[in-house]
């Protein structure tokens, strides 16, 4: 979202040539942006053949009902028409807020790439309509890391959450764990996800403390955040370490906060 539309294209143009080696599915965010540049990331992402498009609402002309979310879709969707249109719902950054499951009501088959929804929120009641929405016709990604065992008992299957990138293991143990139906273990193996996410991010916004989590936890650092957003202190990047440490965590030492900083273990 801080990314130029030049850079926005850059970084679908990597993937698409990660993908071809991973063999993984490439889902590509083309909303957040002006229509006409929204249009044009959409088509640049289907000429690159990618597997689908996710798609914010409108930022400052927000929609305020499911018909003008539905045309808002309909013209991304006729920009890609041969690749698979999902919904970004995350109310909370958009403070746009329709209800998913009547607008997946609404939607059935007026945009005929569109596949579902991405659904960041904590009101599984409306995830759960969402979910059972035209009789389960589309599919609804969870993107709440701290409700995945809650969501599982839902019914809920498919989950893009941030901490997979940090705990992947875990987190597809858990899934695993959920599926078997064992609610205990997986409530324990919840709650320890949890507390890390906790001791995350009390120190700053979801951008600037995983970031730093990032570096802390594995090979990866992905650098400082995008002005206007700032990075934590080095105050509390140690008293995040500090915490993930007593949860178990093994942490690396960040020994400079910067774009090409070097970690080591400790």
């Amino acid at each position: 979202m801080s990314m130029s539309i030049a850079e926005r294209k850059l970084v679908t143009e990597a993937w698409v040539r990660a993908v071809k080696e991973t063999k993984q599915h490439l889902m590509i965010q083309v909303g957040g942006a002006p229509l006409p540049d929204v249009i044009e990331l959409a088509k640049h992402a289907s000429n690159l053949r990618v597997d689908s498009i996710l798609c914010l609402p409108e930022l400052y002309f927000k929609p305020t009902t499911p018909k003008e979310l539905i045309e808002y879709l309909e013209i991304v969707g006729k920009a890609a028409p041969k690749t698979p249109l999902l919904y970004y719902h995350i109310p909370l950054l958009t403070n746009v807020n329709i209800h998913m499951g009547r607008f997946l009501e609404s939607v059935g088959d007026k945009i005929p790439s569109f596949v579902g929804i991405k659904f960041t929120s904590a009101d599984l009641e409306e995830g759960a309509h969402a979910l059972h929405a035209n009789n389960g016709k589309f599919v609804i990604f969870l993107g709440n890391d701290q409700l995945m065992n809650a969501a599982c008992a839902l019914g809920f299957d498919s989950f893009i959450v941030t901490t997979i990138n940090i705990f992947p293991e875990h987190i597809q143990q858990l899934l695993a764990v959920c599926k078997n139906g064992d609610i205990l273990k997986a409530k324990d193996m919840q709650e320890k996800l949890t507390s890390a996410v906790v001791a995350i991010m009390k120190h700053g916004n979801w951008v600037q403390s995983m970031k730093v989590a990032m570096a802390l936890l594995t090979d990866f650092n992905t650098g400082l955040p995008r002005a206007p957003v700032k990075p934590i202190s080095s105050e509390a990047i140690a008293i995040m370490s500090k915490e993930l440490t007593q949860l178990g965590h093994r942490t690396n030492i960040i020994s400079s906060w910067s774009p090409m900083v070097k970690v080591t273990q400790a």
